[in-house]
């Protein structure tokens, strides 16, 4: 009697690879970075530097600013000088004035002289004492104003020697060099101060890229020990966190020195809108035109891309320490 046989069993479905075999983590996928940039530490430090290099561009345009409106406030007032004609008891301070204008004007290289009148040199004096004062009895000097020519050059100490000599005791010469020298010591004040500013905020970028540097080796640890374990170097891995850091600088410094433009090139406009009024005319005064020129743009740009290699340089720098202990 023939053995009826069993039914074939069904062979095991094959279970597929990706069931059995773990994923790779993203930093070892194939065509992933060594430093990811889209994450949240990455884009909280690009914040940070476009912030600092913000301030930074700030401070470096105003202290633009500065330096150009001292340098034309400078070059305004050495282009006068000033002769002041004191009362004297038994003196005709008319005749006085008159004479001292017309020595300024024989003097080579005047070119305009303008005499204050007695109203107006008492008005002079309101900003210090009031204004409804009767000042008829104080014996406040009276003022020509001399404007100065470009070509030829006058000799002024020709100029206060002949004004001594025809008026002793009672004109003197000013030539604005103690206030020119005080508006130098301050513009220079200032503008050391900008760049002292300039050279903190840098340095506190630079730190940040270190701790964030830092951070970021020790989250790719693992990565960077199986990098050594297939041959790479130092030099390598250097160069791949120096790459990532400084599109993250690049990114943030754009961002920064962009914003800084964006605010100067307003504050232009709005000063140029509000120059008709007497605050815009206030404005004008005290700070020029408001305009920090191609030289302050220039810097501003710079300064961005400062950040930039800052964060590259401090990101290399950080990691060959890091490798090497």
């Amino acid at each position: 009697m023939a053995e009826t046989g069993a039914p074939p069993r069904p062979a095991p479905a094959a279970s597929p690879a990706s069931a059995s075999e773990p994923s790779l983590p993203a930093t070892l996928r194939r065509n992933a970075p060594l430093v990811p940039t889209d994450t949240a530490a990455s884009r909280a430090l690009a914040a940070v530097i476009a912030i600092l290099t913000f301030l930074a561009a700030l401070c470096a345009g105003a202290a633009e600013i500065v330096a150009t409106s001292a340098g034309q406030w400078q070059g305004a007032v050495a282009q006068e000088v000033t002769v002041q004609v004191r009362p004297g008891p038994g003196r005709d301070i008319d005749a006085d004035v008159t004479r001292a204008q017309e020595i300024a004007k024989a003097e080579p290289g005047i070119a305009e002289t303008r005499i204050f009148s007695k109203g107006e040199s008492e008005r002079l004096l309101e900003p210090w004492l009031g204004s409804g004062l009767d000042l008829s009895d104080l014996p406040v000097p009276r003022l020509i104003t001399v404007k100065l020519a470009s070509s030829p050059a006058p000799d002024l100490k020709a100029l206060r020697e002949k004004l001594t000599e025809a008026l002793p005791g009672v004109a003197s010469l000013d030539d604005h060099a103690l206030w020119l020298q005080r508006l130098s010591t301050m513009a220079n004040t200032f503008v050391g101060i900008g760049i002292g500013i300039v050279a903190l905020v840098l340095a506190a970028t630079g730190l940040a890229v270190v701790f964030a540097t830092r951070g970021a080796m020790a989250g790719n640890k693992e990565v960077v020990e199986v990098l050594h374990f297939v041959g790479a170097n130092d030099d390598y891995i250097a160069r791949a966190f120096q790459s990532r850091f400084f599109r993250l600088g690049l990114r943030g410094g754009a961002v920064g020195a962009g914003a800084a433009l964006l605010v100067f090139a307003l504050a232009g406009v709005l000063a140029r809108i509000s120059r008709s009024g007497p605050a815009g005319d206030e404005i004008e005064a005290l700070f020029g035109s408001f305009q920090v020129g191609w030289r302050g743009y220039f810097l501003i740009v710079l300064i961005g891309v400062i950040a930039s290699v800052v964060t590259a340089v401090v990101s290399r720098i950080t990691v060959r320490r890091f490798l090497s202990w």
